[in-house]
């Protein structure tokens, strides 16, 4: 799964744009450490219900120990794996996806199958990047020369693909299913103490996988570079400011 620094301002706008109503259901992908489903959580309230799954059980663990915390046992956290997430098709309100999609093998499949868990009148949301700055460009391209090109055709701000317009997400949704699919955009301020917090930022997100693209010996060259952009990007107050922009893709079922 995806994310961004702190609260994670991409997976509480996913949330936001379909936000659920008391004893609502719902289901949240990606979204690293919660993102999704503990900004929805409060919507549906204790009599509703957030299944709330990833890849990694790790950001699995963190979901389930922050929900605990805040005392949002509506949150229901889950593996996915190979049998599936454990969810019964027709059985949700709505689905939410935090800067995730582009990971997948195939971003249809993924939808469709998302879609076959939505009642009648049920809703998706979809975050994925739009055009970062041109800090967070040059940054991004430092991993460029190490990554295979089927990684590369997931890139979200790449030249081809489904993800580098908002008509191609848009259609990725209608071509599962999903109606009045429309798009809306959100720029967001994200802020980096230094390179450290940038480097363990990128680390905890699916940005990991370029990490390890990159030979050993090459990755310490490839963060002093980073670190010397970054710093370019650090402004009067003190930190490092990047602005990305993210696209929410909404449809109903």
């Amino acid at each position: 799964g995806g994310g961004l620094p702190g609260a994670d301002p991409a997976g509480a706008g996913a949330a936001a744009w379909v936000v659920l109503g008391p004893g609502g259901g719902g289901g949240g992908w990606g979204g690293g450490r919660g993102s999704v489903p503990l900004p929805a959580a409060p919507g549906v309230g204790p009599p509703g219900s957030v299944p709330a799954v990833h890849i990694s059980p790790t950001m699995v663990e963190h979901t389930r120990l922050r929900a605990a915390e805040l005392g949002y046992h509506q949150v229901n956290t889950a593996v996915v794996t190979g049998e599936g997430i454990g969810v019964p098709d027709e059985s949700v309100d709505v689905v939410t996806s935090s800067l995730v999609l582009f990971f997948a093998p195939d971003p249809w499949v993924a939808l469709r199958s998302w879609m076959r868990l939505l009642v009648p009148g049920g809703r998706i949301g979809i975050a994925t990047f739009g055009a970062a700055d041109s800090t967070w460009q040059r940054v991004d391209d430092l991993f460029r020369p190490y990554l295979p090109a089927a990684l590369l055709d997931a890139r979200t701000t790449g030249a081809s693909g489904p993800f580098a317009t908002d008509e191609g997400v848009e259609e990725l949704l209608t071509g599962s299913g999903a109606t009045a699919v429309r798009t809306v955009r959100r720029p967001l301020h994200v802020h980096f103490r230094d390179a450290a917090q940038w480097r363990r930022f990128s680390m905890s997100t699916g940005q990991r996988a370029f990490w390890r693209f990159v030979p050993e010996q090459s990755r310490g060259l490839l963060y002093d570079q980073a670190t010397q952009m970054l710093e370019e990007a650090r402004t009067n107050g003190g930190d490092i400011v990047l602005l990305q922009d993210v696209r929410y893709t909404l449809g109903a079922c």
